[in-house]
């Protein structure tokens, strides 16, 4: 038998497709319209979510027959806090630049829906393995949507990503820009992240009509 069920498996495939929690139960938009002009950004932001969600989890379903159910949301609340501040203090001491540009949006983990959702709607319930898989799956789905969107805004907005030029040299008028293409300057204000997120809602359910039914 292996490490994991087929039960376990889907905690962590769901929310990578036909429950996302972007596309599918619609949290966590502000930040995917907050910090993904870069794809940089939109990866630490999806790693540090993950880190957040995956252990929080473990920890609110270790305490979850001690926690007193009137104060549960603060219990929550610290320990995402707590989660939150130790990100943030690693991407300081590693990626200090990086730190900068996300400055407020990693803050804004703590009120991420997604997190205290999960926190509730699963971790409260359930052992602490099991909630793990599922923290990591509800983040990596999360991750994924902000990578996508990262992905296109940087790369159709400046014509990188990474910040290497990849379409060519728009100043010395190389690679795609010698036939006369030009950035999107569109692409780097947020809402167009809303646009494509929408585009990806459009894909999503136009492959999987059941999508359309239940939601």
């Amino acid at each position: 038998m292996g490490l994991l069920s087929k039960k376990d498996s889907k905690l962590i495939l769901d929310p990578l497709a036909d429950n996302n929690p972007i596309t599918i139960q619609v949290l966590g938009i502000c930040s995917a319209l907050a910090i993904t002009a870069q794809l940089k950004a939109s990866i630490v932001m999806a790693i540090s979510v993950i880190a957040v969600l995956g252990v929080g989890n473990v920890v609110i379903s270790l305490m979850r027959n001690i926690m007193p159910s009137k104060i549960r949301i603060i219990v929550q609340l610290v320990v995402v806090a707590t989660l939150v501040i130790i990100v943030d203090q690693v991407l300081k001491a590693f990626a200090y630049s990086l730190s900068k540009e996300l400055s407020v949006f990693i803050g804004l983990i703590i009120t991420n829906c997604i997190i205290m959702g999960r926190f509730e709607a699963f971790a409260l319930a359930n052992k602490p393995w099991r909630s793990f898989l599922d923290g990591i799956g509800n983040a990596a789905g999360y991750g994924l949507i902000l990578i996508i969107v990262g992905f296109f805004r940087e790369l159709l907005g400046s014509g990188t990503l990474l910040g290497f030029k990849v379409l060519g040299d728009p100043i010395a008028k190389t690679g795609l820009y010698a036939f006369g293409y030009e950035n999107n300057g569109f692409m780097l204000l947020s809402p167009m992240a809303l646009i494509v997120i929408g585009i990806i809602i459009w894909v999503q359910r136009s492959r999987n009509k059941e999508l359309i039914e239940e939601h």
